[in-house]
């Protein structure tokens, strides 16, 4: 399984997924704990869909996420080589955007900074790899 993900073009969703999914943890660790005793009002999100879900059920994140982490692979599956590195690179940008607010707010200003620089380093290889292997493919047949 781990070879085949490599070897497709959803490698280059694996940075978009990480993003996506830090900013995920990072949005359910900091709700209060009025949030999760079932003070819906209390819900702090700051995407107009997330808070919506949220305000109505406390699982709500959980929900409203794992249909988003499901559709960025069905996506990412149909689209072509050019339009899938632009959707995987708006997918970083965004969550990065999203988490860097929480980490800026709560835990300082130079854990944004790097999460971003770790973000950065992450797509770029990733494009490299995919890049290196599509030439291989191309190569080999």
């Amino acid at each position: 399984m781990k070879e085949k993900i490599l070897n497709s073009k959803l490698i280059l969703l694996i940075p978009a997924y990480w993003t996506c999914i830090f900013d995920i943890i990072i949005t359910i660790i900091n709700q209060s704990d009025e949030y999760w005793k079932g003070n819906l009002s209390k819900a702090n999100e700051g995407n107009p869909i997330g808070a919506f879900m949220m305000a109505n059920h406390t699982s709500g994140i959980f929900i409203v996420c794992a249909l988003w982490l499901i559709l960025i692979g069905i996506i990412g599956l149909k689209l072509s080589n050019r339009k899938l590195k632009i959707f995987a690179l708006f997918v970083l940008i965004a969550h990065s955007f999203g988490a860097s607010s929480w980490l800026s707010n709560y835990y300082g200003f130079w854990y944004a900074i790097i999460f971003i620089f770790i973000n950065s380093i992450m797509f770029i290889e990733f494009e490299n790899i995919y890049e290196t292997r599509k030439k291989g493919k191309i190569l080999n047949t």
